[in-house]
């Protein structure tokens, strides 16, 4: 098992769980995180972390597998991140919508450390 980042992280970008995560396996996008899942040792200490919930055991992944994919695809190509940034200013007004993946997804990189 590993963990992933859903699409309530799109447009709220918390970053508490980089700050706990002991093997640093979170990398930045421009309005989201992904964990990789190759370097995830399952230890499940940012789960608790993110206030929106937007990060999941890969058990609880769509039943296509959607978001270990997109989480595995894009750990491979944006930069890592290991200390926790600002989150977005209007990160409130996202906080509880849904399907943000296809409203809101960017694919480009964000700044890492």
């Amino acid at each position: 098992m590993t963990y992933i980042v859903v699409d309530a992280c799109i447009r709220c970008k918390y970053m508490d769980c980089v700050e706990v995560c002991p093997v640093d396996c979170f990398y930045e996008g421009e309005n989201m995180l992904v964990i990789h899942p190759d370097e995830c040792i399952d230890c499940g200490v940012c789960e608790p972390e993110c206030p929106v919930e937007a990060i999941k055991p890969d058990t609880e992944d769509d039943p296509d597998g959607k978001w270990l994919k997109l989480n595995s695809d894009f750990a491979k190509t944006w930069p890592n991140i290991t200390r926790m940034k600002e989150p977005p200013a209007d990160r409130e007004k996202f906080a509880q919508e849904t399907g943000k993946l296809e409203k809101y997804f960017n694919p480009a990189p964000g700044e890492g450390d």
